[in-house]
């Protein structure tokens, strides 16, 4: 386990407060958060420390020994700011995706946009291979966005498996956890259960999270370990892949309604000039430089240290 500061814990547990926002919005991807804040390879191993192995060293060394291998430190204040995230900026976060999603997806759009560029840049060795994983990521992100939401389900075992599928995007970089929900059509019952404190519902989903975090966890550590470029080369093409979908401007061609809830069925990207006559267009292209240049200071901070 790695020594830090308690200054350096506030930074991880704020890097979890910026992974949860991104994970509430159906587009962006916590893991692309984790990426271009340098926690990323290490936040994998640490969930891969979760094991019986690392139970038996508590029964043997101790509570101390066990929360040393588990790199528990970290864990916890990396969850503590992603769970903050979840249950405070949820209801800021849906607030804007129904009042102001021109300016959320133009601030989001520009911090995707410069992440391609830092994930990219991790990538040692070019090649023919990486470049065809690339294109294969980037098109298996661009089918996954295109797919239609299916209706909204509320069963517990099919909440559970909503849970277990959005965590394994959600610590992809490119694919989105809250975008999975809504394609599973779970998204809309879990919002509301975050907001309304139903307990046996964020308990099940809860769950499902943990079940493929730790499944999922392992094949990503296997595939860093042993194929790394090409690795980063997919979530480059998922990042790519990701970007026709969170394009701040769109025209709605269908729309259903679940619920009380009007959900987006088809729509087609357009250009901003589209909304010329729209005041905000002026503020939502300083929203997109400010986070495109979100990354490159995150990115500062980050080689500094």
């Amino acid at each position: 386990m790695e020594n830090r500061s308690l200054i350096q814990y506030v930074f991880i547990t704020l890097k979890g407060i910026a992974m949860g926002a991104a994970d509430v919005v159906p587009g962006v991807s916590g893991g692309t958060i984790a990426f271009i804040s340098g926690i990323y390879e290490e936040l994998i191993s640490s969930i891969n420390n979760v094991n019986l192995a690392t139970f038996k060293t508590w029964k043997q060394e101790g509570f101390k020994a066990f929360w040393n291998q588990l790199n528990g430190n970290f864990l916890l204040a990396l969850f503590i700011g992603i769970f903050i995230s979840l249950f405070s900026l949820a209801t800021l976060v849906s607030w804007l995706l129904e009042n102001q999603p021109i300016l959320l997806w133009s601030f989001f759009f520009g911090l995707v946009a410069a992440s391609i560029y830092f994930v990219g840049k991790a990538i040692e060795k070019w090649n023919y291979a990486t470049v065809i994983m690339l294109v294969i990521g980037a098109a298996i992100a661009y089918f996954i966005t295109t797919l239609p939401p299916n209706e909204n389900s509320d069963s517990l075992p099919y909440l559970f498996l909503s849970g277990a599928l959005a965590v394994c995007a959600m610590i992809l970089p490119g694919i989105s956890g809250a975008f999975i929900l809504v394609l599973l059509g779970s998204y809309k019952t879990i919002l509301d259960a975050v907001h309304e404190k139903d307990i046996k519902i964020i308990i099940t989903v809860g769950l499902g999270a943990i079940f493929g975090l730790l499944s999922f966890a392992r094949l990503l550590k296997w595939m860093f370990k042993n194929y790394k470029n090409a690795t980063l080369a997919v979530l480059t093409g998922f990042i790519l892949g990701s970007l026709p979908k969170i394009w701040p401007w769109k025209e709605i061609l269908e729309t259903k309604t679940i619920g009380k809830k009007i959900i987006t069925i088809d729509e087609m990207n357009v250009s901003p000039l589209h909304f010329a006559g729209d005041n905000q267009l002026v503020l939502a292209i300083i929203l997109a430089i400010i986070g495109f240049s979100l990354i490159f200071i995150l990115e500062k901070i980050a080689t500094k240290k």
